[in-house]
């Protein structure tokens, strides 16, 4: 089902759930300040470790953002495993420097970063798929400061099977969203695209889903209790 502006069909969306790793633990972003992150144990989490608390939340997506392996330190691959085999499809950020390494944990699907992936744009060219990250703070896409409009029309040229679109300093903020920014940016890019960072609840996956985006990463605002959780465990909103 093609979504169009001001539609009232969000259902088929795609509903994930983000988690960071740190240290073998869920960690609670917020704002991009990762020496920051802290245990998740608020909310609906029963627990930081990662097998309990997916197994208390039964998301059917998730996004893991390998926060170790982001910041250059030793990848937590064998977690990333047991927590991907729990879930239908699990998206993984685990800060891929090169194609090669997108092979490293199978069955998941590589989410390729622009903070990490590449000295240039072109080289973005030599990834054969999995989705683009365009990783934006303060308004510019990390690490090379142009517009995520820019990056999203020149995303076109490559060959992943769609683009996120991640502002890193909107996580776990709850701000909410824009809708003539989401629709600026949805006509920047024609194949599947997904939004994540500062989502406060409902009204913003509708937004999401009104500017024709086909997915929302989310973690905050289920632990706040603005999306439902029966949501994320449909993998859709209801």
């Amino acid at each position: 089902m093609i979504l169009l502006p001001n539609s009232d069909y969000v259902e088929d969306m795609e509903l994930i759930l983000a988690v960071d790793l740190a240290g073998g633990l869920v960690v609670h972003g917020k704002s991009g300040d990762r020496a920051g992150y802290r245990p998740l144990t608020w909310g609906l989490a029963p627990s930081a470790e990662p097998e309990a608390y997916l197994s208390a939340l039964a998301p059917r997506y998730l996004y893991i953002a390998d926060l170790e392996r982001l910041q250059g330190r030793a990848p937590q691959d064998d977690l990333v495993r047991r927590c991907a085999a729990m879930v239908e499809r699990c998206y993984l950020d685990r800060g891929f420097r090169s194609p090669a390494e997108c092979a490293a944990v199978p069955g998941v699907t590589p989410v390729v970063g622009t903070e990490t992936a590449a000295t240039a744009i072109e080289d973005l060219a030599a990834y054969p798929g999995g989705y683009l990250s365009i990783d934006v703070k303060g308004g510019r896409v990390l690490p090379w400061g142009i517009s995520p409009t820019e990056m999203l029309a020149r995303a076109s040229a490559f060959s992943f099977e769609g683009c996120i679109l991640l502002n890193i300093g909107a996580v776990g903020t709850e701000r909410g969203l824009d809708r003539e920014e989401l629709e600026e940016l949805r006509a920047c890019y024609s194949g599947r695209l997904l939004y994540g960072g500062g989502v406060a609840g409902t009204d913003d996956i509708r937004l999401l889903a009104d500017a024709g985006f086909d997915g929302a990463i989310i973690a905050t605002a289920v632990h706040r209790g603005t999306v439902p959780i029966e949501w994320l465990r449909r993998g859709h909103p209801c």
